[in-house]
């Protein structure tokens, strides 16, 4: 091989670690209230520093048929065609903590985006924005009261 190709191959790699590198794993713990009602819905997307949706991070209910319920959110992931069924897992009912893991991209950190939580239950108040995160070194892994459906959210990075 001659030292052309193999200056070729080392900056790939390079640049591949680097962009694997970027991207943190994080567990999320997450507190409901005690509402009276079904098992709630909740879309954790990723927020441009424009208010823009660019990504759904996880999503704790997997029953597409209720997706719709979301408007803000269904009207991107129809725009987007977003696959989510790999960043999905179960609903969650009143009163119960749950915990998920998920990656983010740790380059848009401190760089104006915001992580957040939207709740919808069957036949109750859909809450567009029941928890909002700045995603910055600071309020990341702070615990963060809900306006609606969540208690609070706490986020812990992986090592």
């Amino acid at each position: 091989m001659n030292t052309i190709n193999k200056y070729i191959i080392a900056v790939f790699l390079l640049f591949s670690t680097l962009s694997f590198a970027q991207n943190a794993k994080y567990k999320c713990m997450l507190q409901m209230t005690n509402y009276k009602g079904l098992e709630a819905y909740v879309v954790v997307s990723l927020i441009d520093p424009q208010g823009k949706y660019e990504k759904t991070v996880y999503m704790m209910g997997d029953d597409k048929q209720w997706y719709n319920g979301f408007k803000e959110w269904f009207k991107n992931l129809s725009k987007k065609k977003e696959k989510i069924s790999a960043v999905t897992g179960a609903s969650v009912a009143a009163g119960d903590r749950t915990s998920a893991t998920f990656t983010l991209d740790e380059s848009k950190m401190n760089k104006g985006y915001k992580l957040r939580f939207e709740t919808a239950v069957e036949d109750q108040k859909y809450h567009v924005s029941d928890v909002e995160i700045p995603f910055t070194t600071d309020a990341l892994t702070k615990k963060t009261e809900g306006k609606g459906y969540i208690r609070y959210v706490k986020l812990n990075k992986v090592q």
